[in-house]
Formats: C-alpha cells, structure tokens, sequence
C-alpha cells in the first residue's frame, strides 16, 4: 500500500469511536425489523440512538467497485474451532465464538466474537449479488470493530454450515449448544486476497468506523442450506446499499 494512503485509512481508523462488539444486537431501545414501518428506510426514525442510519456518510453495506490498488498486506489469521452457541436473534442466526481465535491486521489483533449471515448478500461485488453472506465480526482490546465478510453462491454443500444448520434454532430469541465446536476457518476461501473500506454496522445502531474486509472469492453452499435459511428468516435480512461518498474501496 502506498504510504499516504495507508496513512489517510490508519488516521480514520484512529478517529474512528471506540464501539461495543455486541452494540448491534443488545443495546436497542426500539424495535426494528427488515419489512415494514420498523424496516430499514424507517430505522433512523425509530430512536434517537439509531440517527445514523440516516444521516451517517460511512454506512454499510456497499456495491464495492472503482477499486483503488494498493497491494493489501495479508491477514493474518489464527482461527481454531471455537462456534459454540447458535443464536436466533429474530434477525439472524449466529454461533457465538470462544476467546483466543483472532485476525492480525495493520499490526492489531482483532478477537472472533461471533459469526452470522444474510440472505441475500449485503455488499455487492462490481453490482453483483450472492445468495448469501457470512459476516465473522472481531474485535480488538479497545472495542474497535472488524469484520471479515465472506459471499456465499450456490454449489457443494458447506461443511460449516452442515454442522451449524443441523440444529438451527427454529424461534426467535432462542440458543442452542453446539455439540461439537464448528470452526470459522471452514467459513473462508482458499483465496484470501480481499477488499478493504471504512463502513458501519448493517443493525441499528448504524455506528461508524467498522474496518470491512471483504473476501474476494466467495465460497459455497449447498441450495437446501441456503433455502433452510432463507425459509426460517421468512423474508430477506439484507440491508439495502448505502452511498458510497468519499470513501475508496481499496485492494
């Protein structure tokens, strides 16, 4: 990466709010959802705490195009099986993860928190959507948010998901234990080349300064897993696209 460039990202990271890694999913004064007055053209309205998700320049999700080519260097991951919980959170589903598995990234470690899904994708690819995406939402010691977003298309069964869906909790806001730990490694292409942009959470609130990283080459899923998914959800739990302003998509 040229250093100018790496500069310009590492002080938006700098500047960007200290944020909880939960924030989406616990923190909410109102009720919101993906259809309906409560879905997501109504979410800014909804509570005080959710404004940016109207008036905030730094949303996600994204259509990840014009990209700007500054030899990204690899992430490092340190993945071991860890998914032992799976959550339906009555907007997605999503295996909780143990401590110790984490990405290095511009020198900082950012721990696996918890991985969940979206039908169909949220970000788009030069205008191109999935069937489905994983998002692996990290966090480092200061509260500061990554996520590492995986496409998902249609094709050879996926071995995560074959151990995470063959108890996927059928009613919202219940848990089930994971017999045996499944690992976000399974998750992740053989390809790690990715993109890279300053964006937000895809929940209210909507908050600011989430580093994205985005797999390049997606991975698959069989269609009975993406259907089972699909069908539970009972409707789409994709944010729609955001404007991409001022922001660069690098690579």
């Amino acid at each position: 990466m040229n250093t100018p460039l790496l500069s310009t990202l590492a002080l938006a990271l700098a500047l960007a709010p200290s944020l909880q890694v939960f924030a989406a999913e616990h923190d909410h004064s109102a009720h919101w959802d993906y259809v309906g007055q409560e879905g997501p053209e109504h979410w800014g309205d909804l509570d005080p705490s959710f404004d940016l998700c109207k008036r905030g320049k730094n949303q996600s999700p994204v259509d990840l195009k014009d990209f700007v080519d500054s030899r990204l260097p690899p992430i490092g991951f340190h993945y071991k099986p860890g998914g032992h919980d799976e959550v339906n959170n009555g907007h997605t589903i999503q295996v909780d993860y143990d401590a110790g598995s984490t990405i290095t990234i511009d020198g900082r470690d950012y721990e696996l928190k918890q991985f969940h899904f979206h039908t169909p994708s949220e970000n788009h690819i030069a205008g191109k959507e999935f069937p489905m995406e994983a998002h692996l939402v990290h966090a480092d010691k200061d509260g500061h948010l990554a996520v590492i977003a995986v496409m998902m298309e249609e094709g050879v069964e996926n071995r995560a998901l074959a151990n995470a869906w063959s108890v996927m909790p059928d009613h919202p806001n219940t848990t089930v234990h994971l017999s045996t730990d499944v690992s976000a490694e399974d998750l992740l292409p053989a390809d790690r080349d990715y993109y890279r942009f300053s964006g937000s959470l895809t929940t209210p609130p909507c908050s600011e300064g989430v580093l994205w990283l985005v797999m390049k080459h997606p991975v698959t899923a069989s269609s009975e897993q993406i259907t089972k998914f699909a069908h539970l959800m009972g409707h789409p739990n994709n944010r729609p696209i955001q404007e991409l302003n001022a922001r660069l998509i690098v690579e």
